[in-house]
């Protein structure tokens, strides 16, 4: 098995078995989340497997990794993303309605080239919609950070 298939499969057993255990097991959770937007404003959602919806890409921080690593890391793996700006800080939310301790720190990506994306047990589609006609499955989340970044709308604490 090569080493992507690997990576791949250690993705998809953490985050459908391991994660659920770990929620339970500490007190809390930190995760990225990212709205790539492009010249066109346009914004990048993901659909995935394991779950009903579309979100802005993002995941899981990882020992040892900066938040910025991991926004990164998340969008390349998830969509194809190589950030080529820094990132900007939207905000840290708390992700209590969904997962007691967790909390996502949001950023927006507007520098940015697109590389192939590999075929991916965990993300079943990864397109950009205008941000005035999103796709009607998008999270109540994710539709918040997007209108507090495109419309100037009052920013929330709670994700």
């Amino acid at each position: 098995m090569g080493k992507m298939m690997r990576n791949i499969v250690y993705r998809a057993v953490t985050r459908s078995l391991l994660q659920p255990w770990f929620r339970l097991r500490r007190g809390i959770t930190l995760g990225v989340r990212a709205a790539v937007i492009d010249g066109a404003s346009e914004v990048l959602l993901v659909r995935h497997t394991y779950a009903p919806g579309w979100i802005l890409p993002g995941g899981g921080v990882e020992r040892g990794e900066t938040v910025l690593d991991a926004v990164k890391r998340e969008v390349r793996e998830e969509a194809g993303v190589i950030v080529t700006q820094n990132p900007i800080l939207h905000g840290v939310f708390a992700n209590e309605d969904n997962f007691p301790g967790d909390h996502l720190v949001c950023f927006i990506i507007r520098g940015f080239a697109l590389e192939p994306r590999p075929p991916s047990i965990e993300i079943a589609e990864a397109r950009f919609f205008a941000i005035d006609a999103l796709p009607e499955a998008t999270t109540g989340g994710s539709r918040r950070r997007i209108a507090e970044i495109a419309e100037g709308a009052a920013i929330q604490s709670k994700w």
